[in-house]
């Protein structure tokens, strides 16, 4: 099979957009979310991980693209247009695709406007429905980059960005294209935050995987992108497994099943044993039940010596960005020579199967790092990326 590589990756989050203080956050044990009252239904303050940094302005004028959504995306490509506009002379525009996993794309903007309708009785002159639809940020990106190959999104929930990666994979394996613009992209909105306030999942204090106090997540926003294409680079997507396990519309499947087989289906794609992974970026999200099932799943394929950590302490559970930005931490990871820290109060569930959770290193040879998500309907997807 053909082999696919990332050839630049740019992101930006709570963390920041610098690859240097991405770096040292996460290996610091300091996170980056802010209180805010603006998407909680009562105006309760809670802990959000907020992209703080000045999103690039639209370069439209046509109402339709100017979203948050659209925005982050365009941010984060700023550092890799020199990248793709080299693909595109090489290659043509014909044969660049551009796949982007999203579950909110545009929705908070039409949230404010359709509050002033409530209000009013008017829609004010912002308003344009296709801001929310999945595939528009994908569309807005393949528009301003002038591209022609397919171009559609994913809303697989947390795991689309993951998805888009995957996609992008088969899209270049098949010849279909020869390069891809993949990633995920997600901005805060009342939808989200209210809905998971509902699920009672959302911790009103900075979230705490595996532990035995964990009170759920915390909701943030951000953008992971990538050039996929067989053009060899020191980063391989070496390894996809993907399952649907249809437990619950909510809940994982407890017995982990779902989540062992995308694990050792990533394995058997990348031709690699589970001792040989150096790295588990954990889905993490510290609910009751995602972290009952992912350390039962973990101890069962990797036992209790490979080094894991969930990075949405740090990042906040950014949804269907998330699985495109801890691959995109797994890329600075393999780059680097780091195991981001597993940020929590170290109290142990015993309840829970034993597994190494990182205190975060540095300077450490890495070959293979696996990066989980786990979607509501039991949508799962493990992504290996391999240092060549």
């Amino acid at each position: 099979m053909t082999r696919c590589f990332l050839n630049s990756m740019s992101m930006i989050s709570a963390l920041g957009t610098d690859n240097n203080d991405v770096k040292a956050r996460l290996l610091s044990g300091h996170p980056q979310l802010v209180l805010s009252q603006k998407y909680h239904p009562t105006g309760n303050a809670l802990p959000l991980a907020l992209v703080q940094e000045t999103l690039a302005p639209i370069p439209f004028d046509d109402k339709k693209w100017h979203s948050r959504n659209n925005q982050m995306a365009w941010t984060a490509a700023q550092s890799i247009l020199p990248d793709i506009q080299a693909l595109i002379s090489k290659f043509g525009k014909e044969r660049i695709g551009v796949i982007i996993g999203t579950s909110t794309s545009g929705i908070g903007d039409n949230e404010r406007d359709m509050q002033i309708h409530a209000q009013s009785g008017v829609l004010p002159e912002s308003y344009h429905y296709g801001k929310q639809e999945m595939g528009e940020t994908a569309s807005f990106l393949g528009t301003v980059f002038d591209v022609c190959g397919p171009t559609f999104g994913i809303s697989t929930a947390c795991s689309s960005g993951a998805k888009a990666l995957a996609s992008a994979r088969r899209l270049v394996r098949s010849g279909i294209c020869d390069a891809v613009i993949a990633g995920g992209v997600d901005t805060l909105c009342k939808l989200t935050v209210q809905g998971f306030s509902s699920l009672e999942a959302v911790s009103e204090e900075q979230c705490n995987p595996f532990s035995i106090n964990r009170k759920g997540i915390n909701i943030g926003e951000a953008a992971a992108l990538f050039i996929v294409s067989k053009e060899a680079s020191d980063i391989e997507l070496a390894g996809v497994g993907e399952s649907s396990d249809a437990h619950h519309i909510s809940a994982p499947d407890p017995s982990g099943q779902g989540a062992i087989s995308c694990m050792t289906a990533a394995l058997k794609d990348a031709k690699v044993s589970s001792n040989e992974i150096d790295y588990v970026n954990l889905h993490g999200t510290a609910t009751e039940l995602n972290d009952q099932m992912e350390a039962k799943a973990i101890a069962e394929v990797f036992g209790s010596d490979t080094p894991c950590s969930s990075t949405k302490p740090f990042t906040g559970h950014t949804l269907g960005a998330a699985g495109a930005l801890e691959a995109a931490i797994c890329w600075l990871a393999l780059k680097e020579g780091i195991i981001p820290k597993h940020l929590w109060d170290g109290c142990q569930d015993d309840k829970l199967p034993k597994i190494d959770l990182s205190n975060g290193e540095q300077n450490r040879t890495l070959h293979y790092a696996l990066s989980n998500s786990f979607a509501f309907g039991g949508n799962n997807i493990s992504l290996i990326l391999r240092k060549v």
